[in-house]
């Protein structure tokens, strides 16, 4: 599976996270501890916020590791808010189209993870997108499906209430046509002020989380960029995170009644 970053907070350069740690997400995308796969060199994306309110992004199939623009682009950007995500496909096609992040308006999105038996459910999947939103998909992944729903589901007003009905929506596709395979949702949603990241799954084994405050922000990652968990905490199966840039950092767990129980898909 994929291994992604995000920052927020006072503006850093993206490669001061991106690149520059002893086990940055560049280093991961051929040497990742705690993925599914050691390797993900199925392509890279950045996104990140400067002078305008919608993202810039930058998104290409090589390999991270091997990407000399890739290193440029960090060293020169200089962001308030960034997502970095590189990919291991899950059986969609390697194309710049299915590279994540994705970008609709003002937000950013990034998932790692995947929707077991998607092709047998795609088609219906993509009948409950509204014409207006199907329009702007331009690849194939489950992620973008994922997305695409929940903004049409209110994401823009409630993160984790839409989130957490897409994914409701998808487990009942799933559940029609048999599918036994699990639904695992390790996600990262933003508009440029605000942060939300989900660690859902419906066997309750969802992708790894973590996250931590520094002198200049928040910074979440699929595993630490440091190489140590010390200092790192994590986000608790079934739990999602919400932040604002600045702001305190709030995480509901399972116990608390996290929407992913009552949609669910989380164990």
């Amino acid at each position: 599976m994929c291994r992604f970053l995000a920052y927020s907070g006072e503006p850093v350069f993206l490669s001061e996270l991106v690149c520059a740690p002893a086990h940055s997400l560049v280093h991961q995308s051929l040497h990742a501890d705690e993925g599914k796969t050691e390797t993900n060199g199925d392509g890279f994306g950045i996104g990140w916020y400067g002078e305008r309110p919608e993202p810039g992004v930058y998104r290409d199939i090589s390999p991270a590791w091997s990407d000399e623009n890739l290193v440029n682009l960090c060293g020169q950007v200089r962001a308030r808010t960034f997502f970095a995500h590189v990919r291991a496909a899950t059986g969609t096609a390697t194309t710049r189209a299915n590279c994540h992040p994705f970008a609709h308006g003002p937000y950013l999105f990034m998932h790692n993870g995947q929707i077991g038996g998607y092709h047998r459910i795609k088609r219906r999947l993509e009948a409950l997108i509204p014409d207006e939103l199907y329009d702007r998909r331009r690849g194939s992944t489950d992620s973008e499906a994922l997305f695409l729903l929940a903004l049409a589901n209110g994401l823009a007003d409630d993160p984790v209430g839409a989130m957490a009905e897409t994914l409701a929506q998808v487990r009942g596709l799933m559940q029609a046509a048999g599918v036994c395979e699990p639904l695992r949702f390790t996600a990262l949603l933003t508009d440029g002020e605000t942060l939300t990241a989900y660690r859902w799954a419906c066997d309750g084994r969802p992708p790894s989380l973590y996250y931590r405050e520094t002198e200049t922000g928040l910074v979440v990652v699929s595993e630490p960029i440091d190489g140590c968990r010390e200092g790192w905490t994590v986000v608790p199966k079934g739990g999602t995170l919400l932040a604002r840039r600045g702001g305190p950092v709030t995480v509901r767990g399972q116990e608390q009644g996290a929407p992913a129980a009552r949609a669910r898909v989380a164990a």
